[in-house]
Parts: structure tokens; sequence; C-alpha cells
């Protein structure tokens, strides 16, 4: 028998999926730890995470699901990865870890991307990066530079979150072209690093490593990392990708028009396009998508929320303690479409690209302690994450985008009925939700770039729809809803 291993290291945790190739079916899966992982935030705007609890949570994961599942050493034909995106992870010349990495949603270097944005000039940046440098990994690094100066002196690479996990596993630093442009650091129309970003920001383009391909043998697991793990020595890494990116092939979202949504502890709709779009405000981003060839070229469109998920963490956590989430659906369900005009916006999870890098925090509005209980406290929080989604798949839709139907892993918030009915009343789209999660798609992914799948079709096999929801025949009181939501945001954000 041959399996394939799929990890996708989250916020929260990490995750290790066991695909069987021959039938697609999911062996087992599990998550490490068993509580979420610590975001630290020593100052208003930081978040980091330290990248080898990453690397020991994969590998407490991966003999936790070999001794459950008792595969041999041999029989994993590919390893897949799916990685948090925009993080900064910088190795010295030894690959030892030398600074805590600034993760996806850390805005300290909003400023420092807005000033690049103007000194380059805002078409060139559109044309040349489809985006602003933004609060994305290359501005990142360039803080760092500017406030870090000695420990800048002592990088010899810096890389994505996946790439670390990656060099973990084979001892390599390498990188994808998909993941260069998720850090702003990919030209589209020179087809190579983007030198001027980097010369403007004074970073060597020798910190980036080695590109690899985003299917193939991208190394193989050396033999520190194979006894840890219990697998064999030479087993190949053979995909690496962004987790959205990668949620969008573990839903097969391919091809142009094609659209894919998640929402853990930030919520994304991720719509694929056949030609390099952007948004003249940079409110939702381009990158490469992982199908991308120069003959037929594919570019992922991403909307993100970071203040989604973990906004109904934080209400379990303060409001709800003891209740698991489907007993808060549950609760949320009780109030009426609307919230009784309680209104909440999601945005308490650092700078808003969709809001141009705005960090205004969240803000609940018309609370009436006469009226409101927590059933509508935990309805309009989901509804506010589907009102912020919808106020940015509208700027999608002034791309050209048509969305009709998107799909979604059965997991995080769409396990919420009340959720998946507000999307789908909200936006107009018909949602499908399928068996499958970042990790299984990791997998998936790592049979067709190990060859045991010969192309993407065959790598779906044992995926399915779950289930399916229909945007109502009237959807008025969630539209009228959606629409005060939006009117004041304006002066929310303010």
């Amino acid at each position: 028998m041959k399996y394939l291993i799929g990890y996708d290291i989250g916020t929260s945790s990490i995750k290790a999926a066991l695909l069987e190739i021959e039938t697609g079916k999911m062996v087992d899966a599990l998550n490490s730890p068993d509580t979420e992982m610590e975001i630290l935030s020593e100052k208003h705007g930081f978040a980091e995470q330290h990248p080898e609890r990453w690397w020991e949570e994969l590998v407490l994961a991966t003999r936790k699901l070999k001794e459950r599942t008792s595969f041999k050493p041999d029989e994993i034909a590919g390893i897949g990865i799916s990685y948090q995106m925009h993080g900064l992870v910088c190795v010295d010349k030894d690959l030892q870890v030398i600074r805590p990495s600034i993760i996806w949603c850390d805005s300290r270097a909003v400023e420092i991307g807005k000033k690049a944005f103007h000194e380059l000039g805002e078409h060139f940046c559109l044309e040349h990066f489809l985006n602003s440098p933004g609060n994305l990994t290359a501005s990142k690094l360039k803080w760092v530079k500017d406030n870090e100066p000695e420990l800048f002196e002592r990088i010899r690479y810096f890389m994505l979150p996946g790439d670390f996990i990656a060099m973990r596993l084979t001892g390599e630093a390498t990188t994808t072209v998909s993941g260069l442009s998720e850090g702003i650091l990919w030209d589209f129309p020179a087809k190579k690093v983007a030198s001027s970003l980097l010369d403007h920001y004074g970073i060597p383009e020798s910190m980036i490593p080695a590109l690899v391909p985003q299917f193939g043998v991208q190394g193989r697991v050396n033999e520190f990392a194979a006894s840890i793990l219990g697998i064999k020595s030479g087993t190949p890494v053979t995909y690496r990708a962004g987790d959205q990116p990668n949620n969008a092939y573990s839903l097969n979202v391919l091809e142009p028009g094609e659209v894919a949504a998640t929402a853990g502890t930030s919520a994304v709709v991720y719509g694929v396009s056949g030609s390099p779009d952007h948004d003249p405000k940079s409110r939702v981003n381009s990158f490469v998508h992982v199908n991308h060839t120069d003959s037929s070229p594919r570019y992922g469109v991403l909307l993100c929320v970071n203040g989604a998920g973990i906004l109904n963490s934080w209400l379990r956590k303060n409001l709800f303690s003891g209740s698991t989430y489907n007993e808060i659906n549950a609760i949320a369900a009780t109030a009426p479409v609307g919230s009784a005009g309680l209104r909440i916006f999601p945005f308490g999870n650092g700078a808003e690209r969709v809001l141009e890098n705005i960090d205004k925090g969240a803000s609940f509005t018309h609370m009436d302690f006469n009226r409101h209980d927590r059933s509508h406290l935990a309805r309009a929080a989901q509804e506010g994450i589907v009102f912020a989604l919808q106020y940015g798949m509208e700027v999608m839709e002034g791309m050209g985008m048509e969305m009709k139907t998107v799909r979604a892993g059965h997991a995080n918030m769409f396990l919420s009925p009340l959720f998946a009915e507000t999307f789908a009343a909200t936006t107009g789209c018909k949602v499908e939700l399928y068996n499958t999660d970042g990790a299984l798609g990791a997998a998936r992914a790592a049979g067709v770039g190990s060859g045991s799948y010969p192309d993407h079709r065959a790598s779906f096999r044992g995926m399915n729809v779950v289930k399916t929801y229909e945007p109502p025949r009237d959807s008025q009181a969630y539209l009228d809803s959606y629409a005060q939501w939006k009117d004041e945001l304006g002066r929310v954000i303010q």
C-alpha cells in the first residue's frame, strides 16, 4: 500500500493527513497541539510565532499518525505542505532560526509598504507586482532591516513558513514562484524576482532561497528528519503552497471563474483568473496560482478578512466558556436575521487589506441591554464575518470576476448551518461543501508532484460534495441587514 502525507501549518495548530493513493480516501488525520498555539503580541499590531514550535508539533503529529495507522516508513510516496501565508522566517548561515516569525496578521510594516507604494509609483507596483508592497513579507523584512540591523546582518535566507518546514525536512533552503508572489517578491511581466522592490528596500537578492517547481521533487527527507518522523530517508517533498492557494487546490478550484472559500482563523474568498488583474486600491491581492504555467496562466485573487474565526473563538472564550462551537451555533440560530439590529464589524486582528490596511479594531454597535443577549452576539458575529466577505467580494466583482458557485471544505465556520445559509443568502452564491481540508489538499497535490497521479483530475478521486446551500428565494432580510451594516462601515472605520 502506498500513501501520501499532507501537512497544514496553521496559526492555531499543525494538521497532518494520511491519504491512500489508490482510493483517494483519507486514512486518518489529526491536529497538534490539542489546544490553540499562542500568538505572541508584545505591542499593538505585532503577531509572532516560533517556527521551531511548528516543527515540534509537526513531528508530534506525524508520530501520532504513524502510531494510529501503522504505515511503514517506505510506504510514503510523497509529502505536501500547506502553510499560513505572508509570514517571515529568517535563518542564519547554519540554517538556524534567528528571530520569531512575523506572521500574516502582524501589522507593523503597514507604513513601510505604503511608503514604497508611493515612492516606486502606484502604477509601477500594480503593473509589476499586481499589488501594493503593503504589509506583506518583503515589507516585514524591511522592518527587520530598519529596526534590528545587527540581526539583519546575520540573515542568510529569508523564507515563508512552508519553506521553513521544507527546509527542516530536507536540510535545503528553497522556495517557489507562487510563494515569492505572495510575499510581493515576484515581477509578473518580467517573470523574475522583484529586484526593483528588493533594491528599493536594500535587501540582497542572495537572501532568497533557490527556486523549485510547485509540483515535483523539491527535496528529499534527510536522515535526521526521517529518524525522528519515522519515515524513510529520501522520501520526496513534492509540493508546497500557501494555505489559500492550497485550499483552492483542495477544492479543485483551478480554472478561471472557479471560486473557493474558507473560514478558519481568518476568512477568505479566493477566485481564479486567467489574466493578471489587480484592484487599483490593492484591497484584494493577486498571486501566482498553483497550476500556473506560461502557456496556461492562472492567477489567484485573494480576499482576506483577518478577524473572522478568531472573533468566534474570542466569543467562545469570553462569553460561552464550556460550550462547543456546535452549541454556540445552535444558540446563534435562535436570534432573528439581522440580530435585532446588533452589528459587529470583525476587524480586531490586525490591519485589514480590504479596508486599505486600516487597523481600527473590532466594533459592536447598537447594543441594547434590554433587547440583546448572547444569542444576538453570536449571530451578529457570524453575520458580520459574512458581510465583511461580501464587501470584499464586491471589489472582486469590480475586477470582472463573476461568482455564482463557491466551494468550501465542510470544516471550521462552514460547519455552522447558520454561517453557510447567511453566506448563500447575502452573496447570492450557491455554496458547495466538500469532504476535504488543507492537509488533504496538500496530500493530493503531493500525489501529482510525486507522479502517483497522472494529472490534477486524478488526484481528486474520493472527494465528494457533503452539503449544498442554495440562496433562498427570499433573501431580502439578509440583504437589508447587509446594506445597513455596509452603510455604517464608513463611520466605524473613520
